[in-house]
């Protein structure tokens, strides 16, 4: 029997100057990783809390006196010799000149750049909640009133959701013009309140509408690539890890992983709970949003383990969503 994981809590700050630029370190050579670039911090000693052991660290690497402020994300993730823990927190205000004291070079990078640099596992997600919005809407299947379906979807634009994903998998299976025309609109208005739109499963309607896809889970196994090019976002609907390695081999830009939590269109259907959600979380390095049962007061707790957001429909919908009658459509028997 294979002995257990050692288990390592890393606690790094995000440091910004004076012009919003994060710092950012690069692994020397001789440690693992070497030649990636990190967010800046080190290994929690026992006894030692979060907000001691990052100031400790960067004292020790940075030459910099920190106040260690809230923690923005935990991100688990497994390697070939260890389990690790990243702890994120935000450094609202320090002192001194940052010095590579072990060797390591530093560089500041604007906040829409950070993608551009090569980072361990762990990093990548939280690039990605710096980056992608904490809460993803998913419309529900719109009723026989189309004109009160966008107003609403109107007013949830105007609250702030920044990501949607346009889903309406009973129209879509048989009344494809209609959907289609309703989608047209929809994307429209998502433009004009600045908001990125994805349409749920259609490549194709995407495309024509110059919007994003949320692919299914079945759709995962039988594309051989990215279905559309850099720059258009492509999510991905998962249920377990050969789903969610499988969007990473696509290049998709983000998970839906769940559902977490029972929820009320499969009630009795136990939902990964969030230990399921962190062990594979930890096998990927993509932004991963939580969905299933959840609402946007559930977004810290996600984060403490490794989510970068929640997407949800009932609780973000603002108005009350009617569930609809059980039918048979390919993929759809969990929340995706």
């Amino acid at each position: 029997m294979d002995a257990p994981l050692r288990s390592i809590h890393v606690v790094a700050g995000l440091i910004r100057d004076a012009r919003g630029r994060i710092l950012l370190a690069r692994r020397t050579e001789g440690r693992d990783l070497a030649g990636l670039w990190e967010f800046p911090g080190g290994k929690r000693e026992p006894g030692e809390t979060s907000e001691q052991a990052l100031v400790r660290e960067l004292r020790e690497e940075l030459g910099i006196e920190v106040e260690a402020g809230e923690s923005l994300i935990e991100v688990p993730q497994q390697y070939p010799d260890k389990r690790l823990r990243l702890e994120v927190r935000t450094v609202p205000r320090w002192k001194g000149t940052p010095r590579g004291r072990e060797g390591q070079a530093l560089t500041w990078v604007a906040p829409e750049r950070l993608g551009r640099y090569s980072m361990p596992p762990a990093d990548r997600p939280v690039v990605g909640m710096l980056h992608q919005p904490a809460l993803y809407l998913v419309t529900p299947e719109p009723g026989d009133d189309r004109g009160a379906w966008l107003a609403a979807l109107d007013t949830a634009l105007a609250r702030g959701y920044a990501r949607v994903q346009l889903r309406a998998r009973t129209l879509a299976a048989e009344h494809g013009p209609a959907w289609r025309a309703l989608a047209e609109a929809a994307v429209a208005r998502c433009r004009e309140a600045g908001a990125e739109v994805l349409v749920n499963r259609d490549i194709a309607l995407a495309a024509s509408l110059g919007a994003g896809v949320q692919l299914g889970s079945e759709q995962l196994a039988t594309l051989a690539e990215r279905p559309l090019p850099a720059g258009v976002p492509v999510g991905a609907s998962c249920h377990g890890l050969e789903d969610l390695q499988a969007a990473q081999a696509l290049g998709c830009d983000f998970a839906v992983l769940g559902p977490v939590r029972e929820t009320a269109t499969h009630p009795g259907a136990a939902g990964l709970g969030w230990e399921r959600f962190e062990r594979l979380r930890e096998q990927v390095s993509l932004p991963i949003y939580a969905i299933g049962g959840l609402a946007a007061s559930d977004l810290a707790e996600a984060r403490r383990h490794g989510a970068q957001g929640i997407a949800a429909i009932r609780d973000f919908w603002p108005v009350p969503v009617q569930d609809a009658a059980p039918r048979a459509v390919a993929g759809d028997a969990r929340v995706s």
